[in-house]
C-alpha cells in the first residue's frame, strides 16, 4: 500500500520521451530507450517521473496538440511499452506522472473532425463556437505573436471555433457534461495502465472565460477529478500547472480537495531571476507575496522547465531588466513577450559552480523540488531551433554520434542534438561527469540524496535572514524537532556573514555543501567562497 502523502517528500525528474533515449535507431526516443534508462534515473536519486506528452500527435505544439488520449504516438512505442515501463519503474519505487492536456485537443483529434462535419453530432459541443464572431466575447491569445486572437474560421463548419492557444487547438467546451465524463474516463484509462497521477497542463486556462457567451467554470472540475483518481488509487497525485496571480494559487487547491501540487512559477520567475543578478531581493519579494498553501496542498518547486523562462510574475522594471540582461544581444531568445527560450545553463553563464549552487537554493526551499532533464549535467539551448524547441534538444549521454542519443543520422532525429558550442554533447555529456566527484551530476546527486534523508525541510517554518550582502542568501526551516539553516553564495567573490540565530555549535552539523562556517557565542558566521553553499541541520532536542 502506497503512502497517499509520498508527493511531500518526492523529488520529482521530468522528460521528454522522444528526446530521451532512442532504443531502436529512427532518431525518435522511445519507451524501450526510457527503460534503458531508468537504472540512470535511479541513481541520480529522484523517486517520481513527469513524462510530458506521449500520445498520438502531430507535433505542432510538442505533443500537446493531442489526437488521441488512450494511446501512445506508434513512433515512441505502445501501450504494452507505456505498462512495461510503468511496472519496471515501480519496481525501483519511481512513481509516474503523466501530462494531460484538457483545455484543448488538436485539430486532428476525431473529435474535432466530427466537430466540424457535423452540427448535429454530440460532438459539436465538445467545443465552442460561434456564427457571430463580431459579437462573441474576445480577449488576447496566449501566444500573441503567433496568433491574431482566439477566434479561427473552419470553413467546413461554416463557423469560428474558439482557441486560447494556437489555432490548431480548439478548446474544449469544458462546461459541457459530456466532455467532463470523457475527461475522467481519460484519468481512469492511465491510472489502470500504471500511472500514479497526473500533471494537468494549462489548469488556468481550463477555468477562464471561453466560447461566444464568455462562460467560466470552477474549481469543482478539479475537485471532480481528485475523487475520481482517487477513487481508482488512494495514493494518485495532481499537479497543476496554473500559472495564475499570486492572490488566486490558494484557490486551485479547494482547501484540500482539488490539486495536492502546484507549480510555483512565482518562485521560479524570482528565483532564477535572482541567481542570474546576483541579487536575493527578489526571493525576499517572493515570499512576501505568495500565499500560505500549507494547510491546503504543495508548491513543486523548479529552476527550469521545458517552455520559455515566463518572467510574468518580477515587477514591470525587472521584467525589461531581465529582457536585456539575459540572452544574445540580438534578442533572439525573448519569445511571447514575457521571457526567454533558454536553459539554466544558458541563464547562469554554463558555470557548474553556479548551476549547482542553484539546484542546492532549489532543494532547500520547503515543496517538492522538480528537476529538467538534462539540468544536472548543464546542458544548453539551441536558437537555431523554432520557439521553444530551443530546449528541447535529445539527452547527451555521451560524446558518440548524436551524444548517444540515437544511432540515427543527426537529420533524422525529432530534434537535432547540440553541437558546435560550449554546450555541444562532446564537452556536456552524462558520460564524462559520472563517476568525478566534483562534476555538476555528482554535486546533484549529493543534494538530491540529501533531500531525501532530510523529508523535515518541507515541514518547517520558513524565514529568510538578513545578512548585510545583497548576494548572499540565508534562510532558516524550524520544525518541533529540527532546525536547518542554509546559507547560499549568489556572488563571483568571497563573502562573510554573521547572524544572530541561536546556533548551539556541539549539536549543528554540516549536511551538505562546501561552504564553511564557525559558531560563536550563540551565532553563526558563514565562511563563503564564489558560489559556495551550506546546509546546517540541529536538534533542537539537544539544544535546552
Amino acid at each position: 500500500m502506497t503512502d497517499p502523502g509520498w508527493h511531500e517528500d518526492a523529488v520529482i525528474y521530468t522528460l521528454d520521451v522522444k528526446t530521451f533515449n532512442d532504443s531502436d535507431g529512427d532518431g525518435w526516443g522511445d519507451f524501450q530507450g526510457l527503460i534503458e534508462k531508468l537504472e540512470y534515473i535511479d541513481e541520480l536519486g529522484v523517486d517520481c517521473l513527469w513524462l510530458r506528452p506521449f500520445y498520438p500527435s502531430p507535433l505542432r505544439d510538442n505533443g500537446y496538440d493531442v489526437a488521441g488520449y488512450r494511446d501512445v504516438d506508434d513512433r515512441l512505442g505502445s501501450l504494452a511499452d507505456f505498462r512495461e515501463f510503468a511496472e519496471k519503474a515501480h519496481e525501483r519505487d519511481i512513481k509516474v506522472l503523466t501530462d494531460l492536456v484538457f483545455n484543448h485537443t488538436s485539430t486532428d483529434h476525431e473529435w474535432f473532425q466530427k466537430a466540424r462535419e457535423d452540427p448535429e453530432s454530440k460532438y459539436h459541443d465538445y467545443y465552442l463556437w460561434t456564427s457571430h464572431v463580431d459579437d462573441a466575447y474576445d480577449t488576447v491569445n496566449i501566444f500573441p505573436e503567433y496568433e491574431d486572437g482566439v477566434w479561427t474560421y473552419d470553413e467546413t463548419a461554416g463557423k469560428h471555433y474558439f482557441h486560447q492557444f494556437y489555432h490548431h487547438q480548439p478548446d474544449l467546451n469544458v462546461a459541457n457534461p459530456a466532455v467532463r465524463d470523457e475527461m475522467y474516463d481519460v484519468l481512469r484509462f492511465w491510472l489502470d495502465q500504471g500511472a500514479d497521477g497526473f500533471r494537468i497542463d494549462a489548469a488556468h486556462p481550463m477555468l477562464q472565460a471561453k466560447g461566444h457567451n464568455a462562460t467560466t467554470e470552477g474549481v469543482w472540475i478539479f475537485e471532480e477529478m481528485k475523487d475520481v483518481v482517487r477513487a481508482e488509487k488512494d495514493h494518485a497525485v495532481l499537479l497543476a500547472e496554473a500559472d495564475d496571480q499570486p492572490d488566486e494559487l490558494d484557490y486551485y487547491f479547494a482547501d484540500g480537495n482539488a490539486f495536492d501540487l502546484m507549480f510555483n512559477f512565482v518562485l521560479n520567475a524570482h528565483m532564477v531571476y535572482g541567481l542570474g543578478v546576483r541579487d536575493t531581493w527578489p526571493l525576499h519579494r517572493a515570499d512576501e507575496i505568495l500565499p500560505d498553501i500549507s494547510h491546503v496542498g504543495q508548491w513543486a518547486n523548479f529552476l527550469r522547465n521545458h517552455d520559455e523562462w515566463n518572467l510574468l510574475k518580477l515587477p514591470q522594471e525587472a521584467l525589461e531588466h531581465a529582457r536585456e540582461y539575459f540572452g544574445p544581444e540580438d534578442g533572439s531568445s525573448w519569445i511571447f513577450g514575457r521571457g526567454h527560450r533558454l536553459r539554466l545553463a544558458d541563464l547562469l553563464d554554463g558555470d557548474h559552480d553556479r548551476i549547482a549552487m542553484a539546484h542546492s537554493l532549489l532543494f532547500s526551499y520547503p515543496g517538492t523540488p522538480v528537476i529538467l532533464s538534462g539540468d544536472e549535467i548543464g546542458m544548453g539551448s539551441d536558437l537555431w531551433l523554432e520557439e521553444r524547441e530551443s530546449v528541447r534538444t535529445p539527452m547527451q549521454w555521451d560524446d558518440s554520434e548524436n551524444g548517444g542519443f540515437s544511432t540515427a543520422d543527426r537529420e533524422d532525429c525529432y530534434n537535432p542534438p547540440m553541437v558546435g558550442n560550449e554546450f555541444s554533447y562532446e564537452q556536456i555529456n552524462v558520460a564524462e561527469q559520472q563517476g568525478d566527484p566534483d562534476s555538476l551530476l555528482s554535486q546533484v546527486q549529493r543534494i538530491v540524496e540529501t533531500r531525501q534523508e532530510h523529508p523535515a525541510i518541507t515541514d518547517g517554518d520558513f524565514h529568510i535572514a538578513e545578512t548585510g550582502h545583497k548576494d548572499v542568501m540565508v534562510h532558516r526551516i524550524d520544525t518541533d524537532d529540527h532546525a536547518y539553516i542554509f546559507a547560499h553564495n549568489f556572488a563571483g567573490d568571497y563573502r562573510e556573514s554573521v547572524l544572530q540565530w541561536e546556533v548551539p555549535d556541539a549539536d549543528t552539523t554540516t549536511e551538505l555543501g562546501p561552504g564553511g562556517y564557525h559558531v560563536e557565542d550563540g551565532g553563526v558566521t558563514f565562511l563563503l567562497d564564489p558560489y559556495d553553499y551550506v546546509w546546517l541541520h540541529g536538534d533542537k532536542s539537544d539544544w535546552d
